[in-house]
C-alpha cells in the first residue's frame, strides 16, 4: 500500500469518526462509499470493514455519551438484543448477495434515511 492510500485511509477514518460523534453515523454512511470509490476496496470488504470499525467508534462515543448522562440504559439494552440477532443474520447474508444487489439495498437505505432526515 502506498503513502497516498495510507493517507486516504486515515482521512476517511477521521471523517467517519467526526460524523459518528456528531450524528451517530459514519461507519456505513461514510466508510462504505469512501472505501469503495476512493480506495477501490471491494464492496463486500468495505461493508465488512465498516462493521469492524464501528466497534471502536461506538465504544468511544458511548463512553462520552454515558458520561454526559444521555444514554437510556433500559432502551439501549432492549435495542441491543434485536441488533445482535439482526447483525448475525446480516453478516451471514453479506457474502450471499451480489455486488449489484448489495449496492441497491445500501443505496435505498441511504435514500430513505436522507428523506427522513430532511422531512423531520
Amino acid at each position: 500500500m502506498n503513502l497516498k492510500s495510507k493517507t486516504s485511509l486515515w482521512i476517511i477514518g477521521f471523517i467517519a469518526g467526526i460524523f459518528n460523534g456528531l450524528c451517530g453515523s459514519g461507519g456505513g454512511t461514510i466508510l462504505v462509499p469512501s472505501l469503495v470509490f476512493f480506495t477501490k476496496v471491494k464492496d463486500h470488504n468495505a461493508h465488512a470493514t465498516a462493521i469492524a470499525v464501528i466497534l471502536p467508534l461506538t465504544i468511544i462515543s458511548s463512553l462520552i455519551y454515558a458520561k454526559s448522562g444521555i444514554i437510556n440504559i433500559n432502551t439501549t439494552f432492549k435495542v441491543t438484543i434485536g441488533t445482535v440477532i439482526g447483525a448475525y443474520i446480516g453478516s451471514k447474508l453479506l457474502n450471499r448477495l451480489s455486488i449489484s444487489i448489495l449496492r441497491k439495498l445500501f443505496g435505498i437505505f441511504m435514500i430513505i434515511a436522507a428523506i427522513r432526515m430532511i422531512i423531520r
